[in-house]
């Protein structure tokens, strides 16, 4: 590559050079995810895995794809990048899980204004770490410079994944019944969905300076509590499928539990919670109370402290319990119950 450079191209705005020198520094990152099912390296036109089916009767891929949406702002913002690339992944992973299947790989996309070597690599130092997290391997990616179309100091992220589930083992509702127990999967605050709303509560985009405040009731300022990076779930879940007939899983993203929980409920089941046992950070109620929120909205845009809802046996939801707290999960608890009826009775 040291003869690659093209003039023309750098007074246009894309520095050829700058992307080699980005592939270099995220070289060690990426080193960190890869396995023994990965072939070759960096460099190629596509990331080769080989599929390991051992144990896997009728394996059945599917496959995921989201981005970071506008908390990326909020990194932008604090000059912080290193734990956005978590959430990229968070995103995609989450939802495959929610089918039973095992991530196996991921590959992001970076568009940006100006192709800064330094801030790309942070970038994909916190992807490959939200891959180790969810036990896949960072295949391969691209990042486009794309001057004219965005400020130089700004960059898009978004990401694909691509997992395996034994046919067999497809998540089945068909059982779902009154008496089944929903179980919480605390989230680390508000994740990666409803940053616009965020950001208008807050007045961000015109008093950035308002992140650096501790409002009352946290133990954080602002900025910190909303980039905290959303939670990789893969591998308690997972645990617990080994062991447990799990009958529904949600990933509580966008439309908070109003549009998410029913998702994986059977038709004529409905998710009845209480809405005093929902455990909500504090940061949720600021964001409740600077913004004049209802509560029906916050439901229905957050996840409000649960990030995840499993819903199993009420026989077998001590043991899945235990399996969740011997497995990272230690402040997974009991949210709910499944009724007869439609969609989610908060009360």
């Amino acid at each position: 590559m040291e003869k690659s450079y093209s003039a023309s191209y750098a007074a246009a705005g894309v520095d050829i050079t700058a992307g080699y020198r980005s592939v270099e520094l995220m070289k060690q990152y990426v080193a960190r995810t890869m396995t023994e099912n990965c072939i070759g390296g960096l460099g190629g036109f596509g990331g080769l895995f080989e599929l390991d089916c051992t144990g896997i009767e009728h394996p059945v891929l599917i496959s995921g794809t989201d981005g970071v949406g506008t908390k990326l702002r909020i990194a932008m913002l604090l000059d912080k990048h290193d734990t956005i690339g978590i959430d990229c992944v968070a995103m995609c992973v989450n939802d495959v899980i929610c089918a039973g299947a095992k991530p196996l790989v991921f590959l992001d996309y970076i568009a940006c204004g100006k192709n800064i070597p330094e801030k790309i690599a942070e970038i994909v130092k916190g992807v490959a770490e939200g891959c180790v997290q969810a036990g896949c391997s960072l295949v391969g990616g691209e990042t486009a410079e794309h001057p004219g179309m965005m400020p130089e100091e700004e960059y898009d992220l978004a990401g694909f994944t691509v997992g395996v589930v034994d046919k067999a083992k497809i998540l089945d509702n068909s059982t779902m019944q009154p008496g089944d127990v929903i179980i919480a999967l605390p989230s680390t605050g508000v994740h990666s969905n409803g940053f616009s709303l965020v950001r208008k509560i807050f007045d961000i985009d015109n008093d950035p300076d308002v992140l650096k405040k501790t409002f009352d009731g946290m133990d954080k300022p602002l900025g910190e509590a909303l980039l905290a990076p959303t939670k990789i779930y893969v591998k308690p879940v997972l645990a617990v499928m080994d062991e447990i007939t799990v009958k529904g899983v949600s990933h509580i993203t966008g439309g908070g539990f109003y549009e998410n929980i029913p998702r994986s409920l059977k038709k004529g089941c409905a998710a009845r919670i209480a809405k005093a046992d929902v455990r909500t950070p504090a940061l949720f109620d600021v964001m409740q109370r600077e913004g004049g929120i209802s509560e029906h909205d916050m439901f229905n845009t957050f996840n409000m402290g649960v990030g995840m809802v499993l819903t199993v046996p009420a026989e077998q939801a001590d043991k899945a319990l235990d399996i969740l707290h011997a497995n990272g999960e230690p402040e997974a608890y009991r949210l709910g119950v499944i009724a007869e009826g439609e969609g989610v009775e908060l009360c």
